[in-house]
């Protein structure tokens, strides 16, 4: 029985697991982003997340506890040097999970997850006001009305 068992096991023995989430959040500190399945991408964000915690603060004891979940010193680097830098000001969240579908193989469903920090399509800061528009269920935007009145006035005439 599986009582009192939080975390998906991602059908996996213990050894197998840690490895699998070490050469995933190896993959993510590296490439910023990664496709993997839903479950596994899920199970790494849980995983990961401490760790970038930990890396804000750059100590050797903190180098060393991350170090041995990841196993790559390339990786550390990567960590303490950039990320830690992007995510400084972060209080959490520092990764985002979107679905991308099902994978045609076998039907498992697929998703992405980043560092929220590195993506550059969906920024931080706030746009102006100027650029966004605000949609209306009645299809009648800001411009159509202008153009519907000239239209209107010019019938009177």
């Amino acid at each position: 029985m599986r009582h009192g068992k939080k975390f998906n096991h991602l059908k996996r023995k213990k050894g197998h697991r840690r490895a699998l989430m070490a050469n995933l959040a190896n993959a993510l500190i590296t490439n910023k982003r990664i496709f993997t399945t839903l479950a596994k991408a899920k199970a790494l964000r849980v995983y990961v997340e401490p760790l970038v915690t930990k890396a804000k603060v750059n100590t050797t004891h903190s180098r060393r506890t991350v170090f041995s979940y990841l196993q790559n010193k390339e990786v550390i680097k990567e960590l303490f040097g950039p990320v830690a830098a992007a995510v400084g000001q972060r209080p959490g969240g520092y990764t985002r999970v979107i679905k991308t579908g099902f994978r045609v193989s076998d039907g498992a469903e697929m998703a992405m997850i980043e560092l929220v920090d590195f993506n550059t399509t969906y920024s931080n800061e706030k746009s102006s006001g100027r650029g966004r528009r605000r949609r209306r269920r009645r299809g009648k935007g800001q411009g159509q009305t202008a153009a519907a009145t000239a239209v209107a006035t010019s019938e009177e005439e």
